[in-house]
């Protein structure tokens, strides 16, 4: 989820390419770069780290250069260093360079094949093949280098060229990432949010997936990638201001993160899934040490922990290896008992969680093999555990947290097969079709995201409700937590959640003539133990919310709404279920007239015990 800008016209470019970069840094923090045309070549300027390390490299460049890009990284494919930052240069590093946003994922037959053509590669990177295709196909005309490029490419992307032989020129293209143009008065600007340029222009023109876009200062060009010259593109006139425009045009950085939660998915599953292969180097262990694993523990606060939850269904299911998760709080007081085939997993969206950081540090001290999953490069985490497997989120600005959650039960769920694949738990045919069901999941977000639900009538009856009870079984049972643990934190409600089945445990007390009930109840094995329960609840007067899957008409039999979810298989569903419950969560607090952003005595991160 990288940062994309750029700028033909008649203004220097180095202060509108910082500036923009500044708006975009939430959607990349690892390294950032500028690409500057000057009279004798591309100027280039890297740094890795956050913008300001940027900033201190340009100085008091005093480049009059009227085109330029510049990018700011989330890194995907290769390591944090100044040599994978962005613009990514071709073999004549003067002439040509490239930006880009997303994962190709053909990129290492593309490589082969430039390399065999003698094409040298000087980055780690997936998008640095990107650069060499165009400068294959370019033989005087940058458009029809990208279009041919283009057509060699498979995967998720959006970029953007540069080429010293056209000095008021820069072309780009899209496919499933974002990549719009803004329009000023003889000065043209192409980025990956309108945030970037919102302080220069508010005339946009969007580009649709299969098109070039050729800027120049008198303005923009629309090519298809097939068919040549695209006829009339409208022009929009946006009345964001600039905070809405961070937001997306979202009312709330909360809002705007569920509904980012496919491209957050689809980025961390991204090349770690290539035509239904598993490709997770970055674990930590060899085969060996996989295969003499005796126990999982998963270490872990709030959202995260929940997460945890999840893996360890997911995990005990697919590769048979015992799994505790603990919140890391109190499990570094327990005097915990590790050894040398014990995995440690610390999971921290921030990567800075105090109580997580300790619980790893203590893993390692004591022998275990450590794991981190984190969003955050660089954090101290990372620094603490032996192996590293990042979420691919971009910034979450939102304290409750949402597509980092949903990202973390994918990325769990590709360490869970990777075990299953070296444990030879699963046949390797039943890891391909979860492989494939996993690679469909953003799509199935979007589905639901953009469909039709009884969301908002549910929360107008109920907004005003003194109490909640959140019920699930098996994996049902973390959602229905985190289902919970949104709405005690954005809507100020008393919330409890619990295992269906302790329900009548004490539970059951609190329910009343009225009381919401919200049941986790997609097709699982455990689907009619659920349905007892609601039923138990329903004969206390209670009124039963379902979270169900697609097709399932039985429910409609037991519970008094339902909101349905597209259907996938049993141990992929808590990152479809949970959407709902992060939308019944925020349109409640809404309705009350709260922040959500920032609810009160909350941070976004927790670094002290």
């Amino acid at each position: 989820m990288c940062g994309i800008i750029g700028y033909v016209g008649p203004r220097a470019s180095k202060p509108l390419l910082v500036a923009g970069l500044e708006r975009l840094e939430y959607r990349g923090y690892d390294s950032a770069g500028l690409a500057l045309l000057e009279d004798d070549g591309l100027d280039y300027v890297r740094a890795v780290g956050n913008l300001q390390k940027l900033k201190r490299a340009v100085g008091s460049n005093g480049s009059l250069s009227t085109t330029g890009l510049g990018h700011t990284r989330w890194a995907t494919h290769g390591s944090v260093c100044e040599e994978n930052a962005h613009p990514l240069t071709g073999c004549e590093d003067d002439e040509l360079a490239i930006v880009l946003n997303g994962i190709v994922e053909n990129y290492r037959e593309l490589k082969q094949s430039l390399q065999a053509e003698g094409h040298r590669f000087s980055s780690e990177t997936d998008a640095e093949v990107v650069v060499h295709l165009i400068e294959r196909h370019y033989e005087g005309d940058l458009v029809d280098a990208v279009r041919a490029a283009y057509r060699e490419l498979e995967g998720h992307f959006a970029l953007v060229a540069i080429h010293h032989a056209h000095p008021d020129l820069l072309v780009g293209a899209r496919f499933q990432c974002p990549l719009v143009v803004g329009l000023g008065d003889g000065e043209t600007f192409l980025a990956s949010s309108i945030a970037a340029f919102l302080t220069e222009t508010r005339q946009v023109q969007f580009i649709e997936d299969g098109e070039v876009v050729a800027i120049t200062p008198e303005g923009a060009t629309f090519t298809s990638v097939e068919d040549g010259l695209v006829e009339g593109r409208d022009v929009i006139e946006i009345d964001w201001d600039i905070e809405s425009a961070q937001k997306g045009g979202y009312e709330t950085f909360m809002l705007k993160e569920i509904y980012e939660q496919p491209e957050a998915v689809r980025e961390t599953i991204g090349d770690r899934v290539r035509h239904g292969e598993l490709v997770l180097d970055a674990i930590g262990m060899t085969e060996t040490e996989i295969q003499n694993l005796r126990r999982i523990v998963v270490v872990a606060c709030g959202t995260s922990y929940h997460a945890g939850v999840v893996g360890r269904y997911i995990i005990e299911e697919w590769a048979r290896v015992p799994v505790e998760p603990d919140i890391a709080s109190e499990w570094i007081y327990r005097r915990p008992v590790l050894s040398k085939d014990t995995l440690v997993i610390g999971i921290a969206q921030s990567g800075e969680t105090r109580d997580t950081v300790n619980a790893v540090a203590l893993a390692r001290e004591s022998g275990a093999r450590t794991l981190a999953l984190t969003n955050l490069m660089g954090t101290q985490i990372t620094r603490e555990a032996e192996a590293v497997l990042y979420t691919r989120c971009g910034m979450e600005v939102g304290v409750a947290a949402s597509k980092t959650f949903t990202a973390q039960v994918a990325l769990l769920s590709l360490v869970a097969l990777k075990l299953a694949q070296v444990r030879k738990t699963l046949p390797a045919e039943e890891i391909e079709f979860i492989l494939d069901r996993l690679y469909e999941l953003p799509e199935k977000i979007e589905q639901f995201l953009d469909g039709n639900h009884p969301i908002e009538e549910i929360a107008q009856r109920f907004y005003e409700q003194p109490f909640f009870l959140y019920l699930g079984r098996h994996i049902g049972l973390p959602v229905a937590l985190e289902g919970a643990l949104k709405l005690k934190e954005i809507s100020y409600i008393p919330t409890e959640a619990y295992s269906a089945g302790e329900m009548k445990h004490g539970p059951i007390a609190l329910l009343e003539q009225g009381t919401p009930v919200v049941v986790v109840a997609t097709n699982i094995h455990v689907y009619d133990k659920i349905v007892s329960n609601i039923q138990e609840t329903r004969a206390r007067g209670a009124h039963v919310i379902a979270i169900a899957t697609d097709g399932n008409e039985d429910i409609q039999h037991h519970a008094d709404d339902v909101i349905y979810v597209p259907r996938t298989p049993a141990f992929l569903q808590a990152v479809l279920a949970v959407v709902p419950l992060q939308l019944l969560a925020y349109r409640i607090a809404r309705l009350r007239g709260l922040n959500v952003d920032q609810p009160r005595n909350l941070a976004k991160t927790v670094t002290v015990e």
